[in-house]
């Protein structure tokens, strides 16, 4: 955020809702990409911005993919970090999840059993977060059961740490004040969110930065240029917290990106 104020950006980073200070609904259908796309668009208009460029990691990148879908209008570039564009097909989600998958993949075990997970990361809060954020984790086989019930339950971490024990300290506060429910609610729309897309034009027509970490257990897309035709894509050498992990190269890439398209739009 300092690098890009510094260049001249106005950079708002929200809570969004079910996170730290931000409203908890307890319907989970208010948890929808309309609610969540909407909640930015609102942003943008108490902030009196007819459209911004938006960044999102993993779920947020999600949320960016959706708005820039629902709301064209509001969104002049896309840069999104981990999770490419989900090419929308023929089944839901969650369904195709469960066919592939099976029944303990965490997407689905959050739809078919609800409440379960929730009530296992709030009993081990700081030990879920703790064993969560880490990087250079070896790769071992898939084990059976839930695995972020195992990793909350797990009393040793592997790999190492991408945050400071400060600044870890801040997460484990916030999900202990809230609670888990409010962002597990956000997995439990993705088939909803699958009909909430039928009708849109899937194709994103925003340039757009795509950054992927090279060890990320998120696969590339093969086919991310046939929905975002005026992407570019960067990969760095870390895992899943990409910005955690190699914080000034992302911030370097984003800021030589905003400026190759700001001299393109010049020279337009």
């Amino acid at each position: 955020m300092a690098a890009l104020a510094e260049a001249g950006y106005h950079v708002i980073a929200p809570n969004q809702r079910g996170y730290g200070n931000s409203s908890r609904p307890s319907e989970v259908t208010d948890y929808d990409i309309a609610h969540l796309s909407g909640d930015l668009v609102a942003l943008l208009d108490h902030y009196g911005y007819n459209d911004a460029t938006l960044v999102g990691h993993d779920w947020g990148a999600m949320v960016v993919w959706g708005l820039t879908l629902l709301h064209p209008d509001r969104v002049n570039k896309v840069i999104n970090l981990s999770l490419p564009y989900q090419e929308r097909g023929d089944t839901p989600w969650i369904e195709l999840m469960e066919a592939v998958l099976g029944s303990d993949f965490y997407f689905v075990h959050f739809n078919r059993q609800p409440g379960v997970a929730d009530a296992v990361f709030d009993e081990n809060t700081f030990q879920f977060l703790r064993n969560l954020y880490r990087k250079n984790v070896p790769i071992r086989e898939p084990q059976p059961g839930m695995a972020f019930i195992d990793l909350a339950r797990a009393e040793a971490p592997l790999g190492e740490p991408v945050m400071s024990d400060d600044e870890l300290a801040v997460f484990v506060s916030a999900f202990e004040s809230t609670g888990f429910t409010g962002s597990i609610n956000w997995y439990r729309n993705l088939d909803r969110n699958w009909h909430l897309l039928a009708d849109v034009d899937p194709i994103i027509q925003q340039p757009t930065l795509m950054i992927y970490g090279d060890r990320d257990t998120i696969a590339k897309s093969d086919r991310l240029a046939d929905f975002v035709p005026n992407v570019d894509v960067v990969t760095l050498d870390c895992g899943h917290w990409i910005q955690q992990e190699k914080p000034e190269e992302t911030t370097r890439a984003i800021l030589i990106w905003l400026e190759q398209q700001d001299a393109t739009a010049r020279v337009r």
